[in-house]
């Protein structure tokens, strides 16, 4: 029963913590979704990086991040740029306007963090992060 509990758990806190960030981010006058926040920073803190390599690291298939890429072209907030060393690869670089939103999307995201863990005691978020990343790694190593 507890395994399922678990499981229950982490799927709703999952969808709960991106309704409510996308909510928030929507508040502020943001106009990007969770997903997207995750690849715009990425890009505020590596400036340029390949499609393939934003996929490792937020764990979603090429064709999610061609989305998530696409619709923040269409945004003005990222532009692809052909690799100058193999031309298979698309770079995606922030323009003017994506850097831009890096200081209050930041804040807001942040601010929302905040407000997620309150009342919460350091030391039990210690275990919980712990906890989360053993699963981790033990679904990494099926």
């Amino acid at each position: 029963m507890l395994i399922k509990e678990i499981a229950v758990n982490v799927n709703i806190l999952n969808s709960r913590i991106k309704k409510c960030f996308f909510d928030k981010l929507q508040e502020n006058g943001i106009n990007i979704t969770p997903e997207q926040y995750l690849v715009m920073d990425i890009l505020w803190e590596k400036s340029s990086i390949s499609q393939q390599n934003i996929a490792d690291i937020i764990q979603k298939d090429k064709n999610s991040v061609t989305k998530i890429i696409d619709s923040l072209e269409k945004k003005n907030l990222v532009i692809r740029v052909v690799d100058k060393n193999d031309r298979r690869i698309n770079k995606i670089e922030l323009t003017e306007e994506g850097s831009a939103l890096e200081k209050i999307t930041t804040e807001v995201a942040i601010n929302f963090m905040n407000d997620v863990v309150k009342n919460i005691d350091t030391k039990d978020l210690d275990t919980f992060v712990n906890v989360m990343r053993q699963i981790k790694n033990n679904l990494e190593g099926e």
